[in-house]
C-alpha cells in the first residue's frame, strides 16, 4: 500500500521550475495576467504570487478578491445562448466546442490555473474555507463556490483518494492532526490516543489525496467487538475487551472529516465501504458492521416541538419518531448524522439510553445513541428506497418505538 501510495503521489508533483521575483501588481491584476498566460515557467509564477498575495491578506482583501471573481468572472449569458443555438441548429463538434467554451465561467480556468504549483491544491482547498465563511454573510458568493465545488469534486473523485490505516507507529504529524481533527469524541491525550490505536481490537482508516499527503481528508476509528455496544463510555474505556479475531462485530464509532474546505465533498459513503472491504478480508469472521453515532439534533428538535426530554420512559420513543419522520428537504433526515448513514443504505438498527453521558452527549441528545447496521445485501435497496420515496430502513423495534411514541401523545392529549 505506501509503494502504491508513493507512486500515485509521482503523479501530483510538479518537476522544479525558477520562479520570477515577485511583481508587487495588485491581485486582480494578476488574475487577468494568469488567464492570459501561455508560458509555464511565468504561469507557475503567477500562481505562486496569487496564492502568496492571499495568504497575505486580510479578510475585507479576502472578500474583495471573491467579490471580484463573483462580479468580474462570470458567463455571458448572450454568449452561451448564441452559441447553444448554433449548436441547436447543426450540431457539430466545432459548435458544441464552442458552446462548452461558453458556458464554463472563466473562474473556473482561473482556478485550474492556481492549481500548477506544489503545495497549492492544499492552499486552495484553506481558500474554499475562507469562501464558504464569507458566502454564510453575502449568498451571491455561493456562485463562486459552485465553481470551486464543481472541480474539487473532480479532483478528489474516488479514483485518487488512498486509504491508510492509522496506528500507533504511524507518523507523529498524522497522529497530532488526527487528535486535532476527531470531531465526534475528543481525544484528550496522547494516552487516550493510544487507547484507540495501539489495542488488537481497535482500528483506524483514513483516506488521503496525493496531492495533500500530509492530510487526512475524513477518517474512521473502529472497535472490535463480541455483540453490538450499547455505550459509547463503555467502549471507550474498555480497549482490548476481545482479541481481534474472535469479534463477530466491527463497530464504526467515529467518523470525522478534517478538511473544512472540502465540505459537501462526500468521502464517508466510500470509506465505510472501503473499510468494510478491508476488514472483511482481514478477518473473515467478522459478522456484523454497524456504527455507535450520535443524534447531534435530537433536543433541538425536541424543544422546538415542546417535547420534554427528562422523561426516561418517552426517550426511546420520542428519539425513533425523531429520526423516522423529522425531515428538513423533501425525503431527507433531519438528523445530518442520520442522512448520512441513511443515504449510504444503512438502516436505523437500535437505540440506546445513557449511552453518551458526556456533557456533550447529554446537551445535543439527552444521552440517546443509535446503532445504524450496514447489512451489505440491503444497502443498495435501502438507499433506493429513501433517495425515491423517502423510506427510512429501519428494524422492527425501532418501528415499534415509533409507534409508542404515537400513543404517548395521544395519552398526553386525552
Amino acid at each position: 500500500m505506501a509503494r502504491l501510495y508513493d507512486l500515485v503521489s509521482t503523479i501530483f508533483d510538479r518537476q522544479y521550475l525558477p520562479l520570477m521575483r515577485p511583481s508587487n501588481r495588485p491581485i486582480v491584476d494578476l488574475c487577468h495576467a494568469l488567464l492570459g498566460n501561455q508560458g509555464e515557467v511565468s504561469g507557475l509564477s503567477i500562481a505562486t504570487e496569487i496564492l502568496d498575495v492571499y495568504a497575505k491578506s486580510n479578510d475585507d482583501e479576502k472578500r474583495a478578491f471573491f467579490q471580484f471573481l463573483n462580479d468580474n468572472l462570470d458567463i455571458s449569458p448572450d454568449e452561451v445562448v448564441f452559441a447553444l443555438d448554433a449548436y441547436k441548429q447543426e450540431p457539430t463538434h466545432a459548435n458544441y466546442k464552442a458552446f462548452l467554451a461558453a458556458s464554463e465561467t472563466p473562474r473556473q480556468e482561473l482556478i485550474r490555473r492556481l492549481n500548477q504549483g506544489s503545495g497549492a491544491t492544499a492552499r486552495l482547498v484553506e481558500m474554499r474555507r475562507d469562501l464558504l465563511a464569507f458566502a454564510k454573510e453575502d449568498r451571491h458568493l455561493s456562485k463562486v463556490d459552485l465553481d470551486f465545488k464543481h472541480l474539487f469534486v473532480s479532483w478528489f473523485n474516488r479514483g485518487f483518494l488512498v486509504l491508510r490505516p492509522i496506528s500507533w507507529t504511524s507518523p507523529a504529524n498524522i497522529l497530532e492532526k488526527i487528535i486535532s481533527y476527531e470531531a465526534v469524541h475528543a481525544i484528550d491525550s496522547w494516552d487516550d490516543l493510544r487507547s484507540r490505536l495501539l489495542p488488537d481490537d481497535r482500528r483506524c482508516f483514513a483516506y488521503f489525496h496525493p496531492a495533500i499527503p500530509e492530510e487526512p481528508l475524513i477518517f474512521v476509528e473502529v472497535a472490535l467487538t463480541k455483540g453490538i455496544p450499547d455505550s459509547i463510555q463503555n467502549l471507550l474505556v474498555t480497549p482490548n475487551s476481545v482479541a481481534a479475531h474472535a469479534a463477530d462485530t466491527a463497530v464504526f464509532y467515529s467518523i470525522s472529516n478534517c478538511q473544512a474546505g472540502l465540505a459537501g465533498i462526500s468521502f464517508g459513503n466510500f470509506l465505510i465501504k472501503h473499510v468494510v472491504h478491508e476488514l472483511s478480508a482481514e478477518l473473515p469472521d467478522l459478522e456484523t458492521f454497524v456504527t455507535l453515532s450520535p443524534i447531534p439534533g435530537f433536543t433541538k428538535w425536541a424543544e422546538n416541538n415542546d417535547h420534554a426530554v427528562d422523561d426516561p420512559e418517552a426517550l426511546k420513543p420520542m428519539a425513533a419518531e425523531y429520526l423516522l419522520n423529522a425531515k428538513s428537504r423533501g425525503h431527507a433526515p433531519l438528523d445530518p448524522v442520520a442522512k448520512f448513514h441513511l443515504y449510504n443504505g444503512a438502516q436505523i438498527h437500535a437505540l440506546h439510553a445513557d449511552a453518551d453521558t458526556s456533557e456533550k452527549g447529554m446537551n445535543q441528545s439527552a444521552g440517546m445513541m443509535v446503532n445504524y447496521l450496514y447489512d451489505a445485501k440491503k444497502i443498495a435497496q435501502n438507499h433506493e428506497a429513501l433517495a425515491k420515496e423517502g423510506t427510512i430502513a429501519a428494524s422492527r423495534p425501532i418501528k415499534n418505538l415509533q409507534k409508542a411514541f404515537g400513543r404517548i401523545q395521544t395519552e398526553n392529549v386525552a
